[in-house]
């Protein structure tokens, strides 16, 4: 619930602070009095609305869920604070507004004319199922089961339509799989092999310079002997010439033999193979990508040879997979018509006590999807619901909401409700706010009402009234 909130400067408010209880509150006075201005910051510092008060801030007592990041506290404080631009704070941590409303929203309903979320059919399946859960427990697994086949279903007959697409397309898929791997393996290039044809493409362009300067430099050797016998002569150690000079003889032997293996490369054939791995390079990038391309290839093609195999395995599966979810959404199509008429007596004793049409309810069968294939079909006397009025609209959904309370055994958090027994009669307004006590016994419900009967009924009533142009809330 709310334990408290606060506003600062917003329109026709300088300050308020509400000290709040469980159960029905209700806010009234004059038109302008800024009834709807006070709701509408509630529902901002929730993230769920927009304005431009230096603060909005509600104390809460529910919990924060771990993975948003923010630690729960004793009290959790949701708060929209305005300067030059509206910011959002939980616990006093700066989150988005979309955060702060996704966080909110596991508690905190606002129940506005265009919100159809109770009469959507995943809504009103749940709360069947929760009736029936109670005679039948094991409807609960079968509802598993059932997402859990579908699930696999929908997932093996994704696999299938790949397939399928493929098939068609198989002879000319096989055809290119195989020209790529070939034309990579004629190539046969190796890793690094292109920078080892440069470093021959190099020393070939000088080769005929180098092979001159290494002739003309052997005389050097000529002169070896007579310097050795002068060091002699002169009683020098001659050692460090020595090892220089077979040190210099060694690098020339090794020139020699690297230009003699040069002798029988052509230097077309290098320049040609340059230009075919240079092509290779172009087209994937580089050598290792292609050997990669080659490989990825070569595991299409054994995949497209095994093609028929697979697919007639995944039919086999789905047939399997359909035949368990038909069973389970049969079953379960069973029990909601059984549980069907019980559903709408009870629908419709609530709607008598709110002076409404009885309901009509049907159940359709629709494809098959992770709840079954049953619609539920919901008129008040054979008007769909987007054709009733405001009133009727308000007071259907509130008793759905007496069915979905029955099924709860834990405080159902905070509801908000526009004006919810507007041009309602004196008769209906009483039914309406003898609902609203009802509710409130597993909801903290804030309503605006002009009307003497919902008063009467709430836990808390403040009066909302202005004092030379200044909004105020009393308490009564």
């Amino acid at each position: 619930m709310i334990e408290r909130f606060y506003l600062k400067d917003f329109l026709t408010f300088n300050e308020v602070e509400l000290e709040l209880s469980h159960g029905l509150i209700v806010f009234s006075g004059p038109s302008g009095s800024g009834k709807s201005i006070l709701m509408e910051s509630i529902l901002s510092s929730f993230g769920r609305s927009s304005c431009d008060a230096a603060v909005c801030e509600s104390s809460v007592t529910w919990p924060i869920d771990e993975e948003h990041g923010i630690e729960s506290e004793e009290i959790n404080i949701f708060k929209q604070l305005k300067k030059e631009k509206a910011r959002y704070f939980l616990n006093n941590q700066s989150v988005s507004k979309k955060a702060l409303e996704s966080i909110s929203s596991r508690y905190f309903r606002h129940l506005s004319l265009r919100d159809y979320s109770d009469f959507e059919n995943l809504s009103l399946l749940e709360l069947l199922d929760s009736r029936i859960a109670k005679n039948k427990s094991g409807i609960i697994s079968q509802k598993r089961e059932l997402a859990e086949s579908f699930h696999a279903l929908k997932e093996h007959k994704t696999a299938l339509a790949k397939i399928v697409e493929q098939e068609r397309n198989i002879s000319e898929l096989k055809e290119f799989a195989a020209f790529e791997i070939e034309k990579i393996t004629k190539a046969n290039p190796r890793p690094d092999e292109d920078e080892e044809l440069m470093r021959i493409k190099k020393e070939l362009s000088k080769k005929e310079k180098m092979t001159q300067l290494l002739e003309s430099s052997q005389g050097i050797f000529e002169f070896e002997s007579r310097i050795s016998s002068l060091f002699e002569m002169l009683e020098v150690d001659g050692a460090f010439f020595d090892d220089a000079m077979n040190e210099l003889r060694s690098h020339f032997e090794a020139i020699e033999e690297r230009f003699g293996a040069l002798e029988e490369v052509d230097i077309e054939d290098v320049l040609n193979r340059i230009e075919e791995l240079s092509e290779i390079k172009r087209r994937y990038g580089s050598i290792e990508a292609a050997l990669e391309y080659k490989e990825q290839k070569i595991t299409e093609l054994a995949t497209y040879e095994n093609i028929a195999f697979e697919k007639g395995s995944l039919e086999s599966m789905i047939a399997k997979l359909q035949k368990e979810c038909d069973a389970l959404a049969q079953g379960l199509h069973e029990a909601r018509i059984e549980a069907l008429k019980a559903f709408m007596d009870d629908l419709n004793s609530y709607l008598k006590e709110l002076y409404l049409r009885e309901a009509n309810i049907k159940i359709e069968k629709e494809e098959l999807g992770a709840n079954g294939y049953d619609k539920i079909i919901l008129e008040l006397q054979n008007t769909p619901l987007e054709k009733i009025s405001t009133g009727e609209f308000n007071r259907l959904r509130l008793a759905i909401l007496l069915l979905k309370a029955e099924q709860m055994s834990q405080n159902g958090g905070v509801l908000m409700l526009d004006e919810i027994d507007a041009n309602l009669s004196g008769e209906e307004s009483m039914s309406v706010a003898k609902v609203l006590k009802r509710l409130a016994r597993y909801f903290q419900i804030f309503s605006i009402s002009h009307q003497p009967q919902l008063t009467s009924m709430g836990d808390q009533h403040f009066l909302i009234h202005k004092v030379d142009g200044v909004s105020h809330a009393k308490k009564l």
